[in-house]
């Protein structure tokens, strides 16, 4: 098990209508406008945080190690329209994902979710990992349409895994 070393500027890809960059300041606002949505928002844990709150976790001190927020931008009209999680533990790396609702059900999930796993296999993970609530099943019909397996049960969450080595 060897660990998958990246630098800052690593944690970019793109997608046929997105790209998945860093943070920045402009995009707070519509981060927050979804992500401080109490019902949209009710099987992630990472809400309800202040403006500065979130400026602190999205900006500063970013780690993929510790696990960070990096922006779904659309191509087209430059728009944030989402986020991902991603957490590396030595060649593993756990991932997560969030929509906004306005850019929901018009597969961008799936379509961002593809192109982390090809990043991940281009960057020498070995598999990916993701968390989800037991009665999230949109969520857990993605992760079995791109392949993810039930793992185990962890504390409620069900895990699912995906080998790509």
């Amino acid at each position: 098990m060897e660990k998958v070393k990246l630098t800052l500027k690593d944690l970019s890809f793109e997608t046929q209508r997105c790209k998945v960059r860093m943070f920045m300041e402009s995009d707070l606002d519509s981060f927050i406008e979804y992500r401080n949505n109490e019902d949209w928002m009710r099987y992630q844990g990472f809400k309800g945080l202040t403006k500065e709150e979130y400026r602190e976790s999205l900006l500063h001190n970013l780690s993929i190690e510790k696990g960070m927020q990096l922006a779904i931008i659309s191509k087209e009209s430059n728009d944030l329209i989402g986020d991902v999680y991603l957490n590396s533990e030595d060649d593993n790396l756990w991932i997560g994902y969030t929509i906004h609702p306005n850019f929901s059900r018009k597969g961008y999930a799936f379509e961002i979710a593809n192109g982390i796993i090809d990043w991940a296999k281009k960057k020498g993970f070995t598999s990916i990992l993701a968390g989800v609530e037991p009665d999230n099943v949109a969520s857990i019909k993605l992760l079995e349409k791109l392949g993810l397996k039930l793992l185990t049960t962890d504390d409620g969450e069900l895990i699912y895994k995906l080998n790509i080595r």
